[in-house]
């Protein structure tokens, strides 16, 4: 980002995503699509909780945040009606992780699509998100 003349360099290393219960997200997230957990803290009514990829760098984290507030409440409920994702992760072979995850019982709205340059397919995380898988 340019501003005034100077540069700004910033990096992605948390992205959060609302979880119904911390518990099953970090089953779900660590048990069947394999992540790491690196933090789990208390913290409030909740916990600081994240996990990472074991394929990236381990200080990218996905913060598996607990729904504390309605309006994230209805905003994660409006989205998955819609059918809209809440994020993306990317995948080298797409078929592959998807009859893996659907062995495992995951539930899949969109199996794997061609879409232009990439190939997407949308699940269900069991914790109120869609989640989309990508190989570009």
């Amino acid at each position: 980002m340019r501003l005034k003349g100077v540069f700004i360099i910033m990096k992605i290393k948390l992205s959060s995503i609302f979880v119904d219960d911390q518990d099953k997200a970090l089953k779900f997230y660590t048990e069947v699509l394999g992540f790491i957990k690196k933090s789990d803290v208390a913290a409030g009514d909740g916990r600081w909780l994240t996990v990472v990829s074991p394929e990236g760098p381990a200080d990218i984290e996905l913060l598996l945040e607990p729904i504390s507030l309605p309006a994230a409440g209805s905003y994660q409920r409006a989205l998955f009606e819609a059918g809209i994702p809440l994020t993306a992760f990317a995948v080298e072979n797409i078929q592959k992780e998807y009859k893996g995850m659907a062995k495992l019982g995951v539930v899949f709205t969109m199996e794997p699509t061609k879409s232009g340059p990439a190939t997407l397919a949308i699940f269900e995380d069991t914790c109120g998100n869609l989640i989309q898988l990508y190989q570009a």
